[in-house]
């Protein structure tokens, strides 16, 4: 304890009066059971309280600060102190209880002080905007009343601390007083001492109240001041961006002019070096020319809108651009070449009429933390969870939605070049999360053996099969062809962990395309999907991380980036964007939009080196065409919030079909009966599905572990294959070098004969 008295000293001397902007001291801080209190060095400025180990370390490393603004300020004992915001708990003790008592007194004044000024600069209500030369003046004067205030407040201190040194002395020779008639004298001087320093304390308080009630009248304005300030300072600098832009045309016009003038019909230009200087002169830094930056950590657009002129220009020029491409695939007005547009005629069948709406969800308030804080870092899939959770669609059912824009891909079959086919898969893989932005509740988890058929041969000419071929871990295994010209397939495993705030959403997996006619193949991954305010506040999903897709044919590959949001950067939420470049790293597209609204693509026709980017990289700045649409997302129905923000499709993938296999998850009850309203009903054949699985499990072990014992005798052993997939079989790939599920063939042939005997009873 004497090691704390010399602490509680040192921070008497080192510390200003609580109250000051400032504050240090010795404390000793709770650190663990085996440590205890430590003693530590806290620092109390601008309603921040912060710590470090010693002084020194206030130069470099802090161990930990602590915002008084929303902190709960607490005394347990005598000399102890207990600061608490959000999930962090400050536990502290004074050396005496007259340290812990300013230590208090300096945290309760900080953080009274750190709330006034939060709601000062939430409020916005002021309306006037200082623009005149009266409205400066007005400010400049009311700067030096509030000068004079201070110097008031001041005076009033320095009167203070010298009548409260008068009282004191007075006091102590009150107590050493034993005649009574020396008594009442030196009294009536206490009371004399104890009036003056009343009168001046009144005087204080008036001065503060004045200078506070002045301060709070001209806060605003001041604010305001500095918002138009830094407005006018924007315009003037657009101003003068605009003013350079203009400058740099007119002297760009005034070179070409001669050039322009020399070139009549009787004396044509056919000089070898003019053309190339006129080449070079239009194909440099063209105004009207959209500019991308490079991808690269943090990528930076800068567009200019591209007008009609400039790209009739630009084919005069027979301009191929600094990549290598080639001009004659690409069309001016809609960035693909004749073969993507045309048009099959079986998209111009007639379609088969659908369902278009379910049933609204009902209302069932449920509590959430009750069943979910005894889940965290368990996966998701090993959580018993009721329906309320639910969307009446299973994961299988989810798998099969990323075919919601399937004639990209029916568009890219179409296509001469591979980097146009490129730009498409592109969109196609962006495109499977459009349905993602409102769909916040989780799909049922398959049955193992469980399979979903989606066929529209007829209508869009597809086939597509999903099965659940893994349940620890979860795992499924999709396998779509298409009569338009194109197979895919993928294995998709989820990785799910719950860490109390957020749920990540981890898709483990490589999807292939491969398309019939070029033998193009195509490989890309998904990305992670985080769903936010899991506990507290309004759902929401955001999707981040990187694709690379490669055509293993021809190596070109496509760089995806999806930037998550952030609330202190300015990009658009739910940004993308992407680079197409060769086998030989040139690039020749760039891509941007938004995973929930639409993607576009620019040809890039020069590359160039430009300024160093945040980090100190030279980043390449590339001069694109305008900008095409490459996708856009479907509008959701009508009345779409009340039916679990499904999509046109979405809503018919549960809808009852004749001649499904007996697995499929239209016939699973739980989730009929959840899509029905009748969430109880649902619950419980949950529950019965669940352990139906279990029993089927337990037995399947009993069955391997038989098995294991019987190898003991070489004469009657047998080998144990455990489960098998019905629909596909696992192999390795020879791109990647992974093993996963392939479709073996045989579901389409038993659903034409209407044999589904193989089939095992899941449900």
């Amino acid at each position: 304890m004497s090691e704390q008295g010399k602490g509680s000293a040192s921070a008497s001397a080192a510390a200003p009066a609580p109250g000051s902007d400032t504050y240090k001291g010795w404390l000793f801080k709770w650190t663990n059971y085996l440590k205890g209190y430590q003693r530590r060095w806290f620092v109390l400025s601008n309603g921040l309280l912060s710590y470090y180990r010693t002084q020194a370390e206030m130069a470099h490393t802090c161990r930990g600060t602590i915002n008084l603004a929303t902190a709960h300020i607490d005394t347990e004992d005598a000399c102890n102190i207990v600061l608490s915001s959000g999930g962090r708990t400050y536990h502290l003790k004074a050396s005496t209880e007259v340290e812990r008592q300013r230590w208090v007194t300096a945290l309760e004044l900080a953080k009274a002080k750190a709330i006034r000024m939060m709601n000062d600069q939430s409020d916005d209500s002021g309306d006037e905007e200082p623009t005149s030369q009266s409205d400066r003046s007005e400010l400049q004067g009311t700067l030096k009343i509030l000068v004079s205030k201070l110097d008031d407040l001041s005076t009033c201190n320095d009167l203070i601390a010298k009548h409260g040194a008068a009282l004191q002395r007075s006091l102590s020779e009150l107590e050493g007083l034993k005649v009574p008639v020396e008594g009442g004298e030196k009294i009536k001087a206490v009371n004399e001492r104890a009036t003056l320093f009343r009168i001046t304390s009144n005087a204080m308080i008036n001065a503060c109240r004045d200078f506070l009630d002045l301060a709070e009248t001209h806060s605003r304005r001041w604010q305001r001041a500095l918002q138009y300030e830094r407005e006018q300072r924007t315009h003037l600098e657009e101003t003068i961006e605009q003013l350079a832009k203009q400058h740099n045309s007119l002297e760009r016009a005034w070179r070409e002019a001669p050039t322009l003038a020399s070139t009549t019909p009787s004396a044509p230009t056919t000089n070898k070096e003019g053309s190339e200087r006129l080449l070079k002169e239009e194909a440099s830094d063209d105004e009207e020319t959209e500019y991308f930056d490079a991808m690269e950590d943090s990528p930076a657009f800068i567009t200019v809108t591209a007008t009609e002129s400039t790209q009739h220009r630009r084919s005069q020029s027979n301009l191929s651009g600094a990549s290598g491409g080639q001009p004659s695939d690409w069309n001016q007005d809609n960035h693909m070449s004749p073969s993507c547009n045309d048009v099959s005629g079986k998209e111009l069948q007639p379609r088969r009429q659908r369902r278009t709406h379910v049933p609204d969800k009902p209302n069932y308030s449920l509590n959430l933390w009750s069943i979910m804080k005894n889940c965290i870092g368990k996966e998701l899939s090993k959580i018993p969870m009721p329906v309320n959770f639910n969307e009446p669609l299973s994961m299988l059912q989810r798998l099969t939605e990323d075919l919601e824009y399937h004639e990209l891909l029916d568009k890219a079959a179409r296509c001469d070049s591979s980097l146009e086919q490129m730009c498409l898969v592109a969109a196609f893989s962006v495109s499977s999360y459009s349905t993602t932005v409102h769909r916040t509740a989780k799909p049922f988890n398959p049955l193992l053996g469980e399979t979903y058929e989606l066929d529209r041969l007829e209508e869009f000419g597809y086939r597509s099969l999903c099965e659940q071929v893994s349940h620890h871990p979860p795992a499924a295994a999709h396998h779509v062809i298409s009569q338009r010209g194109w197979t895919l397939w993928q294995e998709i495993t989820i990785a799910s962990k719950f860490r109390g705030k957020y749920l990540s959403i981890m898709p483990l997996g490589a999807i292939h395309l491969q398309f019939h006619s070029s033998g193009n193949h195509y490989v890309w991954r998904k990305v992670t999907s985080t769903v936010h305010n899991i506990i507290v506040g309004k759902l929401w999903i955001d999707q981040s991380g990187d694709i690379e897709i490669v055509n293993h044919r021809t190596k070109e590959t496509c760089q995806l980036k999806f930037s998550p949001y952030s609330y202190f950067s300015r990009d658009v939420p739910r940004k993308v964007t992407g680079v197409v470049a060769d086998g030989g790293g040139n690039a020749h597209y760039i891509l941007s939009g938004t995973w929930d609204d639409k993607i576009e693509s620019a040809k890039i026709v020069q590359s160039s080196r430009g300024g160093s980017g945040s980090e100190g990289k030279q980043k390449t700045v590339y001069q694109t065409l305008s900008p095409k649409l490459l996708w856009k997302k479907y509008p959701l129905p009508d009345n779409a919030e009340n039916m679990y923000y499904f999509s046109a499709l979405a809503l018919t993938l549960n809808e009852q079909e004749d001649g499904v296999g007996l697995t499929d998850s239209r016939l699973r009850p739980d989730q009929k009966l959840m899509e029905e309203g009748r969430w109880d009903e649902a619950n419980s054949e949950k529950q019965r599905l669940e352990e139906k699985q279990r029993a089927v499990r337990r037995r399947r072990e009993a069955e391997a572990s038989d098995a294991l014992d019987e190898e003991c005798d070489y004469d009657s052993g047998r080998e144990y294959e455990g489960y098998q997939p019905l629909w596909f079989q696992q192999t390795r790939d020879s791109l990647t070098g992974e093993t996963n599920f392939v479709y073996k063939g045989g579901y389409w042939e038993a659903k034409d004969r209407q044999d589904w005997s193989m089939c095992p009873d899941i449900f």
